[in-house]
């Protein structure tokens, strides 16, 4: 039930979002997030666009680092064309497992978000979990966000699902430990200048250890929507919950939803 496609990465060595989201330890750390949160993001983005995934021909989407594919299977309940795109191949494999299983389609692409050239396919393309600002340089930022722009047909609609800066520097919990499953998670965060890192030290009950890090540049409200609007998009609403609770200060989540003008 899965189309599969492969492309080749921009970063001529491994980054940490490469080593990290192929290890088979990321989906027991982020096995909380679930189904239920998934389909409250969907319909959050389907009730701020107005889309109608009954809609004739049907709707087309892209989720550009779609890790195991919560969201892309989503969207393919609803009847949507969904184009699931991630760069580890081991989420991939889950995304396709999943779909065979549920009876749904997908078409999988295995591509850095830096090397993502469709043009003018997509009627909606989500960017969720904080998935953005992994690079080194804003200019990739900058060059993800022109690759989407070209990648939606015209008046078509992006969901960037991003940290709320305000939130986070109010409520960064340094350190944290907790269980998942039969393993033991240490995770400590800190605030970098314009970055939030965390490095998780994973234990099994085997004795086996790994430590990964994570590495996110946050954005606040008035930088984002000036370059969207750079990138040739226009903010029609924010959400600061995946329940689609109105944005503020106080909000965890700081997700916007796009036009392309």
């Amino acid at each position: 039930m899965t189309e599969r496609s492969g492309g080749s990465a921009t970063a001529p060595s491994p980054k940490w979002f490469e080593e990290w989201f192929n290890h088979p330890f990321y989906l027991a750390v982020y096995s909380h997030r679930d189904r239920q949160e998934a389909a409250e993001c969907i319909q959050t983005i389907i009730s701020l666009t107005g889309i109608n995934p009954l809609d004739s021909p049907a709707v087309s989407a892209l989720d550009i680092a779609c890790g195991a594919g919560r969201h892309a299977l989503e969207l393919a309940r609803l009847g949507c064309v969904v184009t699931a795109n991630d760069l580890a191949p081991f989420l991939l494999e889950k995304a396709e497992k999943d779909a065979n299983a549920s009876g749904l389609k997908l078409k999988l692409t295995c591509r850095d978000m830096r090397a993502v050239h469709d043009r003018e396919c997509f009627d909606l393309v989500v960017q969720l979990f904080t998935s953005f600002g992994y690079f080194d340089t804003k200019e990739d930022d900058r060059l993800v966000l022109r690759n989407v722009h070209a990648a939606l047909k015209q008046g078509g609609w992006y969901a960037l699902d991003l940290i709320n800066p305000d939130h986070l520097r109010k409520n960064l919990v340094a350190r944290s430990s907790r269980t998942s499953g039969d393993l033991t998670v240490q995770e400590e965060r800190k605030l970098e200048g314009e970055r939030v890192s965390k490095s998780i030290t994973i234990s099994s009950p085997s004795g086996e250890q790994a430590t990964f890090t994570e590495s996110v540049r946050i954005y606040g409200k008035d930088e984002i929507t000036g370059i969207l609007s750079e990138a040739g998009f226009t903010v029609k609403a924010f959400a600061g919950s995946y329940t689609g609770e109105p944005f503020t200060a106080a909000s965890p989540r700081m997700m916007l939803i796009c036009r392309k003008s």
